[in-house]
């Protein structure tokens, strides 16, 4: 198995939209990524934060293929976890990956006794307010 990670992706209302969820499907077809787990978790207006499966939601069933959750992985701590980070009235879905991608190196990694010990994962409006910095930095420079 390749390096794991749960996601957090945050949505500014108090469902889960056809179109994300349909995004959450095509990463399980994309063959680098593996969906292993999900959970949706939806912090009322009135703060009280509850949480299902993608199923739970007609108007989500089908759109991400069922066998995805053959194992509930994500429970009822990560729900309330993800919640504290939720303002009233937004949703959040969480998502349990395989990085497939990796799987040959973190096993030839793990064939000498090595370990995937951490991983940190940095927004891409983080990386590209660096790249923007480096290059005015560089610029000021010449």
């Amino acid at each position: 198995m390749g390096p794991a990670e749960l996601l957090v992706l945050t949505f500014p209302q108090q469902t889960i939209t056809v179109e994300a969820a349909t995004a959450l499907g095509k990463l399980r077809t994309g063959g680098d990524v593996r969906v292993i787990d999900s959970l949706v978790v939806t912090r009322h207006p009135d703060g009280e934060a509850t949480y299902g499966e993608l199923a739970d939601f007609e108007d989500l069933r089908g759109v991400v293929p069922d066998g995805h959750a053959a194992l509930p992985l994500i429970g009822p701590e990560d729900a309330q976890e993800a919640a504290e980070l939720l303002t009233p009235g937004t949703v959040a879905l969480l998502v349990l990956i395989e990085h497939v991608w990796a799987q040959e190196g973190a096993e030839a990694l793990r064939a000498v006794g090595g370990r995937i010990a951490s991983g940190v994962r940095i927004p891409p409006e983080h990386i590209d307010e660096a790249v923007r910095a480096a290059e005015a930095h560089r610029a000021a420079g010449k």
